[in-house]
């Protein structure tokens, strides 16, 4: 005999059961970012704890820690706070505040004092993360391992000219993701980088010829010149997208682009004065 329970409105206590109607996740039209909430959440690679990614004012990314933190415990330099999808570098007056998962993470040095709550906070963490190693359910990874490597030759991070502007990658160009949602609910996993649309050039330019404080401003540099580019596949490009997710705008996006407005006096290692050697660039040219 199986028991047959009817379903009622309410639960084994008495208590009511309300039914919530479900919702699906949408991007607010006035939203500084088009990131759902859903893919701004993940998980460290080094520690494996919940990070949750939001843009910054220069629409460079950020990992915070999931929960809010009263500001008592925070030194002042690291406490963070939201406006409209956005991360400002401090508090906004109340007595809460987000931190860097940097500061927490147990398996990088604190980028800032810790005091004795965060410490606290901190070990736990070490201890969850050594749990997830001991259980086979996470395999660190080091800085190292975390871009791609690249081909002889080519550069890890190459300079990248579009839009009338310098971009810096954060890796390969070969190894650029599109950011797009899939009709399944996860990242897409093409490249930017396509075979059947046009490809751009590898010049040798000037670093920064309006720049003349820099120590040698005429000097060439390799840029990969997607400048003669149609104006749609330029953007393509800096929205990173494949070319099915281009023409598919109402496809949020579920990750942050990589990339970087270049300065040459910040990223002075990546100037590379020699074009990639032909053998591992001939895919990439024009």
């Amino acid at each position: 005999m199986y028991p047959n329970h009817t379903p009622t409105s309410r639960h084994w206590d008495g208590s009511p059961r309300t039914a919530y109607p479900r919702r699906t996740l949408q991007v607010a039209a006035h939203s500084p970012s088009r990131l759902l909430r859903h893919g701004q959440s993940g998980l460290c690679r080094r520690c494996g704890h919940r990070i949750d990614i939001y843009p910054r004012s220069d629409q460079r990314p950020i990992a915070l820690h999931p929960t809010e933190l009263t500001i008592q415990s925070i030194p002042s330099t690291c406490r963070w706070h939201l406006s409209s999808g956005i991360a400002h570098p401090h508090d906004d007056g109340s007595d809460w505040c987000r931190i860097p998962h940097a500061v927490l993470c147990p398996a990088t040095v604190p980028t800032c004092r810790i005091s004795p709550p965060l410490d606290a906070l901190r070990r736990q963490l070490a201890v969850r993360t050594r749990r997830l190693i001991d259980a086979d359910r996470l395999t660190p990874s080091t800085p190292a391992t975390d871009t791609p490597p690249a081909a002889p030759d080519h550069p890890t991070r190459p300079v990248v000219n579009m839009l009338l502007g310098r971009y810096l990658a954060g890796g390969p160009l070969e190894h650029i993701r599109c950011v797009a949602q899939t009709r399944h609910r996860k990242r897409c996993s093409q490249p930017v980088l396509d075979p059947d649309s046009p490809a751009g050039t590898w010049r040798l330019l000037p670093i920064s010829p309006a720049r003349r404080r820099l120590p040698h401003p005429d000097t060439l540099m390799a840029v990969y010149d997607l400048g003669l580019l149609p104006h749609t596949e330029q953007r393509r490009w800096r929205t990173q997208r494949c070319p099915a997710h281009a023409v598919l705008t109402s496809a949020a996006d579920l990750a942050v682009t990589t990339w970087r407005i270049f300065d040459p006096l910040r990223h002075t290692a990546h100037i590379h004065t020699r074009l990639p050697h032909p053998a591992t660039s001939r895919h990439l040219q024009g």
